[in-house]
């Protein structure tokens, strides 16, 4: 007989948290980056920019209380709590995407796309062993900052996010192997082979959460005495994709609305960022993301997003870098505590 886990919200706390302390004169700065596959090269450039004009080129990280990243936001994410730099992280998208995402001619893109009308196109375990480089064995538990990672279980068909373990409640996640919540995060349907861990299946958490601004932001307001004036939010995208319902659309079937799944991650963005400012004040979130387009960057076209995207960066740093640096990077966050250990 198959073994099937409980559900993890079958162990939700039936209370409100008991927020920890937090300076009144103290702002909580969160850094939330979105989902996107290889275009996760331009929230990665625009961190590079930051650091190398404004930060002298330390890391960007000491800057931010919290980080939120799904998909390959959660990549991100993950490497900059594991102590890299945003222009190290840069660096590994360009140069190593194209073993993860290898290019091809036009017959091997037809080939790949007919493999996925009915399985995975990339094998994940190229994207592991490129990912242990980063990583190793190293848990979740031992990040450098507060982290929150979405992803989606598919056995019992749940949201599920790791957190670090920044909350006295927050102890399931903390013994996690990075490598694995990285892997959880971005298992994107149709591109990878949804993730086993221990009787769960984890599937990209793009699929309900692509921006992960508001997941943040309530966590944060949920863990710490903090007044909701006090959240300040960098969000990053990984470029618009414009989606309308044009007069075939709206009397058409399946194969005019093949292309949903993209309107629904573009409303869940705006959605998660017209709430946000809606709780925090549009004063205190600054989103750069590069303009919408009908042409966009594929999620594995990473020959196109190498050349295209750090420029892209360059322009939206030049146009909002001053803004972030008096938002975010004068002053260098607090030392971040776990309040549970890995060894606890």
């Amino acid at each position: 007989m198959n073994y099937v886990p409980p559900k993890r919200s079958d162990g939700t706390i039936q209370r409100r948290r008991k927020p920890l302390p937090w300076p009144p004169d103290r702002p909580f700065k969160i850094l939330a980056i979105d989902g996107g596959g290889i275009r996760g090269i331009l929230p990665a450039s625009v961190l590079a920019e930051l650091e190398n004009r404004f930060l002298n080129g330390r890391t960007v990280a000491d800057h931010f209380d919290m980080i939120a990243g799904t998909s390959t936001g959660g990549i991100i994410a993950l490497a900059l709590a594991h102590g890299l730099t945003a222009r190290e992280i840069q660096k590994f998208y360009v140069e190593r995407g194209g073993l993860v995402f290898p290019p091809s001619n036009v017959l091997g893109r037809m080939w790949r796309w007919l493999r996925r009308l009915h399985r995975y196109a990339y094998d994940s375990g190229v994207l592991e062993q490129e990912l242990l480089g980063i990583f190793g064995d190293t848990p979740l538990g031992d990040a450098r900052t507060r982290l929150c990672i979405p992803s989606f279980e598919g056995v019992h068909g749940e949201p599920w996010i790791y957190k670090t373990p920044h909350h006295p409640d927050y102890r399931k996640d903390r013994v996690e192997r990075m490598v694995k919540v990285r892997l959880a995060t971005s298992a994107a349907p149709t591109y990878y082979k949804a993730m086993p861990n221990n009787g769960y299946i984890m599937v990209d958490g793009g699929l309900w959460a692509n921006n992960p601004i508001m997941n943040a932001v309530t966590d944060a307001l949920a863990c710490y005495d903090v007044d909701r004036s006090q959240v300040r939010v960098l969000s990053l995208g990984c470029g618009e994709t414009s989606f309308r319902v044009d007069p075939v659309k709206a009397v058409g079937g399946m194969f005019q609305w093949k292309g949903a799944i993209l309107a629904a991650m573009r409303a869940q963005s705006l959605n998660a960022l017209g709430q946000t400012f809606m709780l925090i004040g549009k004063e205190n979130v600054v989103r750069l993301d590069a303009p919408e387009t009908p042409t966009p960057i594929q999620l594995d076209g990473h020959q196109r997003a190498k050349v295209e995207l750090p420029a892209m960066a360059r322009a939206l740093v030049e146009g909002s870098g001053h803004l972030v640096e008096s938002l975010f990077l004068t002053e260098t966050v607090a030392p971040y505590v776990p309040s549970v250990t890995t060894r606890n």
